[in-house]
C-alpha cells in the first residue's frame, strides 16, 4: 500500500480488462482514473495531473502510441506503461523510444501489473528527486541539504527544527561518516546565530599543547615563536557556534579548560592574565560510547552533562536503506557537475549493489564512491563496471558465504503454488483466488511447472 496517494490513469478500450486493472490497482492504495478511449484519455491529461498511465496499445481512433506521445508532451515527468495484446518487438522498441517505461504483453498476471507500476512510480519519484537535488545544487545554498525520507531522518530533522532557535548544547552520536557536521551546520543555520560564524574544530587532530593554542589563542611573547598576539577561534567565533567534533578525543586536562569556558563564558588565552567573554553556542559530537567513557574515567561527567543537554542520534547508512538511492543521486548530480559531466542516472544492477552493500563508511564512503563512478564513465548513466571491486562481486560473496543454496525465483513460484493446492485439496479454482490471479494463468503455471 502507498502511503502518499499516487494517482494513475487506465486507458483500456476492453471493459473487463480495464475494470480489473481498476480494481487491482485502488486495492494497492493508488488513486485511479479509468476511461476506454484515447481522446478522452487526453482531454484527462490537459486537465489533471497524473503520475503513471497504464494504456493499451491497440485501441481505435486515437491508439496508445499517441496517447504515450501526448502524455510526454504534457506531462514528461509522468512515466508511462504499455499493454497490449498484439505483442512485437517492433512495437515495444517504437515505444520504448517514444519515452515508455515499460511494456505489458497479455496475457499478464496481476504481480506483473503490481510489480512493473511500483516500479514505474519509483522511477519517477527518483527522476523527480534528482532534478529537485539538482536545482538544490544550482544556487547558493545557507541551509546544509540533509537527503533522506527515512524514518529516523524525518525524526531528526524534526529535532533540529525544534531546538535550533534555543542556545542550549547539543551532543551528536553516530559512526563516523554518518554526517554529524552537517547535522551540527544545519542546527547552526536554523538558530539566531545563523549570521555569525560556525567553526569546526577536530578535538582528535591535536595535541594538548596545541588544542590549546587553537581554542584560547595566546598572548605576544607566550612561549618561543609568539611574536603577536593570536585570538582562538573560541573568540573568533563570538556570537557564533562552535561544533567541537570528535570531543571524545580530548584530553582530561582539556576537558577541564573547556568545562570552565562553558560554566563562565569566558576563556583565558595561553600566556594571558585577562579574562575574555565569549558568547557562542556549542554542539559537540563522538562516534564513542561517552557514557562509558565517563564510568571508566576518560571523559569527565560534569562535563557529559553540561554538553549532552540535547541528544541527536546518527544512524549508520545500513540502518537507512532507504534513503540510499537519493543520496546517490544527490552525490550524483553534485560530482556531474563539478567534473562538467553529463551523467544524469544510475542504472537499476548499479542501484541493487549499492542498496545491498554493508556502508561500514557510511555517507562518506557512498560518496567516495559515486565521486570515483562519475570519474570513470563517460556514458549517461552510472553501471556496475563503475563500482568498486567489493561491491561488484557482493553479490557472489553473499552467495559464496551462505551455507545453502538459495532457490531461484521459480523454484520458489512452484513451491508456492505447490503449497497454495494442497491448501486448497486441488481445487484449482479456490487456488487461483486464494493467489489472486486468473484461473487461465494457474492453469499455465501448473502446466509450465509439470505440478
Amino acid at each position: 500500500m502507498t502511503t502518499d496517494t499516487q494517482s494513475i490513469l487506465v486507458v483500456e478500450d476492453e471493459d473487463i480488462s480495464r475494470k480489473n486493472l481498476t480494481h487491482i490497482l485502488k486495492k494497492e492504495g493508488y488513486g485511479v482514473i479509468s476511461t476506454h478511449n484515447g481522446s478522452k484519455a487526453i482531454d484527462l491529461l490537459k486537465k489533471n495531473h497524473f503520475d503513471l498511465v497504464l494504456t493499451d496499445l491497440k485501441m481505435s481512433n486515437v491508439d496508445g502510441m499517441q496517447v504515450l506521445l501526448k502524455s510526454k508532451e504534457l506531462q514528461p515527468h509522468t512515466e508511462v506503461i504499455m499493454i497490449t495484446g498484439y505483442a512485437t518487438i517492433d512495437t515495444a522498441v517504437k515505444a520504448m523510444k517514444e519515452g515508455a517505461y515499460h511494456y505489458i504483453s497479455k496475457p499478464y498476471s496481476i504481480d506483473e501489473v503490481r510489480k512493473i507500476v511500483r516500479e514505474g512510480l519509483l522511477k519517477r519519484a527518483l527522476l523527480l528527486e534528482n532534478i529537485k537535488l539538482k536545482e538544490m545544487l544550482k544556487a547558493p545554498q545557507d541551509m546544509p541539504e540533509i537527503v533522506g525520507k527515512s524514518e529516523p531522518i524525518r525524526a531528526i530533522k524534526e529535532t533540529i527544527q525544534q531546538i535550533a532557535p534555543s542556545d542550549i548544547n547539543v551532543l551528536i552520536l553516530g559512526e563516523s561518516g554518518t554526517g554529524k557536521e552537517l547535522v551540527a551546520k544545519a542546527i547552526h543555520q536554523k538558530s539566531s546565530r545563523s549570521k555569525n560564524k560556525f567553526i569546526g574544530f577536530n578535538c582528535g587532530s591535536f595535541t594538548e599543547t596545541l588544542m590549546a593554542n587553537e581554542l584560547f589563542g595566546h598572548e605576544k611573547g607566550a612561549f618561543t615563536g609568539a611574536v603577536k598576539e593570536k585570538a582562538g577561534l573560541l573568540e573568533i567565533a563570538n556570537n557564533g557556534t562552535v561544533f567541537m567534533d570528535e570531543i571524545g578525543d580530548m584530553p582530561l586536562t582539556m576537558q577541564v579548560k573547556m568545562l570552565r569556558v562553558i560554566q563562565e563564558r569566558e576563556i583565558l588565552r595561553v600566556g594571558g592574565t585577562k579574562a575574555i567573554p565569549v558568547d557562542v553556542r556549542f554542539i559537540a559530537a563522538t562516534h564513542r560510547d561517552l557514557e562509558s567513557d565517563v564510568k571508566e574515567g576518560y571523559f569527565r561527567q560534569d562535563l557529559f552533562y553540561r554538553l549532552n543537554v540535547i541528544t541527536i542520534k546518527l544512524p549508520a547508512l545500513a540502518e537507512r536503506i532507504a534513503d540510499i538511492p537519493l543520496l546517490a543521486h544527490f552525490f550524483l548530480a553534485e560530482k556531474s557537475r563539478s567534473m562538467q559531466k553529463q551523467i544524469q542516472d544510475i542504472d537499476r544492477e548499479a542501484m541493487d549493489l549499492l542498496v545491498k552493500y554493508s556502508w561500514p563508511g557510511n555517507i562518506r564512503e557512498l560518496e567516495n564512491i559515486i565521486e570515483r563512478a562519475v570519474a570513470l564513465e563517460n556514458g549517461k548513466s552510472i553501471t556496475v563496471a563503475d563500482l568498486p571491486d567489493d561491491i561488484m562481486n557482493l553479490s557472489i560473496e553473499t552467495y559464496r558465504s551462505s551455507s545453502t543454496r538459495i532457490p531461484t525465483l521459480m523454484e520458489q513460484e512452484k513451491q508456492y503454488i505447490q503449497w497454495i493446492l494442497e491448501k486448497c485439496n486441488g481445487n484449482k479454482t479456490q487456488a487461483s483466488k486464494m493467489m489472486d490471479i486468473d484461473r487461465v494463468s494457474l492453469w499455465r503455471k501448473i502446466k509450465r511447472f509439470g505440478l
